[in-house]
């Protein structure tokens, strides 16, 4: 699939900004006695206990001879050592000494404080934002998300994500119309306006600082909870966090001594569904419905507590 010049311009453009950021390009990397190639054997080699030179290479998309002529350059100063593998003598594995660990040391700290800086001349909002937007450039060129989320209450300004969120991700998805992001922004008013923490809850899924997910619990009657509003952005999903949110609606509404808990979706949205289905919940309603731009079918769903 062929891509637009502007798309490749920017990637190229992106590509020589970063690097000059980070000081990629100078000989001496930071000032040390490592050039970038160098620092990111040696960070390889003190972040784990000992790998093979094909493993390292294959690893950091560098050239045989060129690895070899570096490690010989390590060993030499007596940085790294080589030993024999336990499981098989053949093999030699390499890991760095004493030496080599205190040589990697400054250039840690000389690194972390570059990042620090940069990340300094932003508000804590908008560093947040480029942590995230990095972590989603990994993802989406292969690499494998980190893990690391957690869940928390509502904060100033996470109402306000939450329809946003709706509204461009289910047009995105779906191609829903802005009579969805309406409808969510009138949920959120109603559910707020007379918001009761005794009996109702709100969460937030947050990573490296910024929202992947929600999801409110509502009193509909002394019996019954609903849920509303299930979000996960897609750059975190597959991470638990939608089953996560679940069981938290189902916890909570357990507690205030709910007997049942309800929830409205759409037979399209096959991920929330499974999801539910897990959580135990059942089918009880199924209509037709026309809205958001779409012929649809609206499902209840119940789950007995």
């Amino acid at each position: 699939m062929s891509h637009p010049d502007s798309r490749i311009a920017a990637v190229r453009r992106f590509g020589r900004f970063y690097t000059q950021r980070i000081q990629a390009l100078r000989e001496a990397y930071l000032d040390t006695r490592f050039s970038l190639a160098e620092s990111r054997v040696i960070y390889e080699l003190a972040t784990r206990e000992a790998v093979t030179a094909t493993i390292l290479g294959r690893d950091l998309g560098l050239d045989s001879g060129y690895l070899s002529r570096i490690v010989r350059r390590f060993e030499a100063d007596g940085l790294l050592a080589r030993e024999r593998s336990e499981g098989d003598g053949r093999t030699r594995m390499l890991r760095l000494t004493a030496q080599g660990r205190a040589a990697f040391a400054p250039l840690d700290a000389r690194q972390d404080a570059l990042v620090a800086d940069m990340l300094a001349e932003l508000p804590d909002a908008a560093a947040a934002e480029a942590v995230a937007a990095m972590r989603r450039i990994e993802t989406l060129l292969g690499e494998e998300p980190a893990r690391g989320w957690l869940l928390r209450g509502l904060r100033p300004g996470d109402l306000g994500w939450i329809v946003a969120r709706h509204g461009a991700l289910y047009a995105q998805e779906y191609g829903w119309n802005q009579e969805f992001e309406i409808l969510v922004a009138r949920i959120i008013a109603e559910a707020m306006e007379t918001f009761d923490p005794a009996c109702e809850g709100a969460w937030m899924a947050e990573r490296d600082g910024v929202p992947v997910g929600s999801v409110l619990l509502v009193r509909v009657d002394d019996e019954t909870a609903k849920l509303r509003i299930l979000l996960v952005e897609p750059s975190a999903r597959g991470l638990g966090i939608g089953g996560r949110l679940v069981e938290e609606c189902t916890g909570f509404a357990r507690r205030a001594g709910y007997r049942r808990i309800t929830l409205w979706t759409h037979s399209v949205l096959e991920g929330a569904r499974r999801l539910y289905a897990r959580a135990g919940y059942r089918i009880v309603e199924t209509q037709p419905f026309r809205g958001f731009g779409q012929e649809l079918t609206n499902e209840i769903w119940q789950l007995d507590l």
